[in-house]
């Protein structure tokens, strides 16, 4: 039987993109399925995942009761996968930046890699569009900080477009991740990173979304200027 996939997408008010993103996804492969796992988006995004799901048995639909974070949407993404059969994990956005064109590239990576990270920065190159220069920058230099305080050689370890092989996120405590905001994506590739895993990461092209608004906000950096350092102290004494 054909090893099957997993497209994770997080959803908070993502009603307008939702419909787009979702087809995309699955005309990409056949063993592709998605999950969207939302949580209560008062823009009735849950009501058009649903939608979905009833046009297609190849879309799954997680509700949860209200605005918990982009890690927890994550984690119960994870147990839901791995209690199914699905071979490779992929955490994707919902708002377009993210083109599906590029998952087959990615199921050809992870092949020959545990983890592959979708990059905007590999080898020197910047492939952002449309993000303004402050919010490009901030992006640029925090990847530059979580290398210098972690130690790994991740170029673009704050993007949220990955795919984990099943035994990733089998070796990972799920339960002892904590971050719930971007740092998230720097604290899963950074255990997986730890524990030995084969990671490799292939250039995308990230576009900044059109419809709909940002999730960032002044927490979420401060979360990922602490995290980086909890990482590296529990590293340090062997907690990881």
């Amino acid at each position: 039987m054909a090893e099957r996939a997993l497209v994770i997408v997080p959803t908070y008010n993502e009603a307008a993109n939702l419909p787009q993103i979702v087809p995309r996804i699955l005309e990409q492969d056949d063993r592709i399925d998605v999950l969207v796992v939302d949580d209560n988006s008062p823009d009735g995004t849950g009501q058009v995942a649903d939608d979905l799901a009833r046009q297609n048995p190849r879309v799954r639909v997680l509700h949860r009761e209200g605005k918990l974070g982009l890690g927890t949407a994550y984690i119960t993404g994870f147990r839901w996968a791995l209690e199914r059969d699905y071979e490779y994990v992929f955490e994707m956005d919902a708002d377009n930046s993210h083109d599906a064109r590029h998952l087959p590239e990615f199921l050809e990576a992870a092949q020959e890699a545990d983890l592959v990270l979708g990059s905007r920065y590999l080898n020197g190159r910047v492939t952002v569009v449309n993000w303004p220069m402050p919010r490009l920058l901030l992006s640029y230099f925090a990847n530059i900080y979580a290398r210098v305080v972690t130690g790994h050689r991740i170029c673009d370890s704050t993007g949220g477009f990955k795919c984990f092989r099943r035994r990733v996120l089998e070796a990972i405590d799920l339960s002892a991740v904590h971050s719930n905001g971007y740092s998230f994506q720097i604290e899963m590739s950074f255990r997986a990173w730890r524990k030995g895993f084969r990671i490799r990461e292939i250039p995308i092209v990230f576009v900044d979304r059109i419809e709909g608004s940002s999730k960032m906000s002044g927490s979420i950096v401060r979360e990922a200027i602490w995290m980086v350092w909890r990482l590296r102290f529990k590293a340090l004494f062997g907690r990881l």
